[in-house]
């Protein structure tokens, strides 16, 4: 074979053929082109750093965090529940009885006063005539049990990071003041703003002391700490799952939105708010259902006080 006859290449496809000369020339002027925009690119804008947050040093400043669905996934009460059940402090009925009062509430999205009402009654007659030591005791060892693997590991962070930097740390919740002071204590907060039953000497009168620690209520909570505590509220933070804490997120200069339902998540992106979200996307979708946060605190705190009652007998 003709040394000449290694170039012949008619024998390819005409797509597999060499570059033609129009090709090389698109290709050449195609690198020339890329070098020259990259020596004469203007130079990039460097995006503002965010001012750092929390500030250290700044005493002006506190972080306020909401309970369930924010620092612990799922009901504290309802952990609670499962550890007085377990402890055969009261029966399956009663049981199913406020846990149905929970699903329904969360369906429906809406509290009815009245029935609200009628929750708290019956669960503040079942406690009259019981220590608030009692509560706490179990509480403290339930806490143990179920509790502390459920706090979510991402805004325990946030809340280190607050006290790394100086600052004080609170939990707000509509649970029982002293359900919430357990937590606080455990995860070396600075304490606990809860509902508040009323106490003489010790023993629960059967009265509540305001009404229960919930939406519009935990902003008046803050507020009134951060002056006595002389805060400056535009310096302070704050967290919560749940649209009912709006006005509680609203009252700060840093509110977040932490593993939000959908409500607060179409709040907080028309605010502009930061988002932060612990769960996996099926439990997100789970969590998203709108929920009575007040009414399943109170019929939680009501299941709680059944079964004192069928300690005490």
């Amino acid at each position: 074979m003709p040394s000449g006859a290694l170039f012949d290449l008619g024998w390819i496809p005409r797509r597999r053929r060499p570059a033609t000369a129009r090709s090389v020339l698109a290709g050449e002027a195609a690198a020339e082109a890329a070098r020259k925009s990259s020596q004469e690119a203007p130079p990039v804008e460097e995006t503002p750093a965010e001012p750092e947050f929390p500030v250290v040093g700044d005493t002006a400043a506190a972080a306020f965090f909401d309970l369930d669905n924010t620092v612990m996934q799922g009901a504290a009460l309802f952990h609670f529940g499962r550890g007085l059940y377990k402890r055969h402090f009261f029966h399956k009925r009663d049981l199913a009885r406020f846990a149905w009062q929970q699903i329904y509430f969360r369906l429906a999205g809406s509290e009815n006063p009245e029935h609200m009402a009628d929750v708290r009654n019956s669960a503040l007659s079942i406690v009259q005539g019981h220590r608030v030591a009692e509560l706490m005791s179990i509480g403290e060892e339930i806490y143990d049990e179920y509790m502390a693997e459920r706090v979510w590991p991402g805004t325990r962070a946030l809340a280190q990071a607050h006290l790394d930097a100086g600052q004080k740390v609170w939990l707000v919740t509509a649970a029982p003041v002293e359900t919430a002071t357990i937590i606080a204590r455990r995860l070396g907060l600075t304490g606990a703003l809860g509902t508040v039953a009323e106490s003489v000497g010790g023993v629960y009168t059967g009265k509540l002391v305001g009404e229960p620690l919930h939406g519009p209520a935990k902003a008046e909570a803050v507020r009134a700490l951060a002056a006595a505590e002389g805060l400056e509220l535009s310096h302070c933070a704050a967290y919560s799952d749940s649209a009912n804490d709006i006005p509680m997120l609203s009252l700060v200069g840093h509110p977040y939105a932490i593993n939000p339902d959908s409500r607060l998540r179409k709040h907080a992106r028309e605010q502009g708010w930061r988002l932060r979200d612990y769960r996996t996307g099926r439990k997100a979708a789970k969590i998203g259902i709108p929920a009575a946060a007040g009414v399943g605190a109170l019929a939680g705190g009501a299941a709680a006080a059944v079964a004192l009652q069928r300690r005490r007998r």
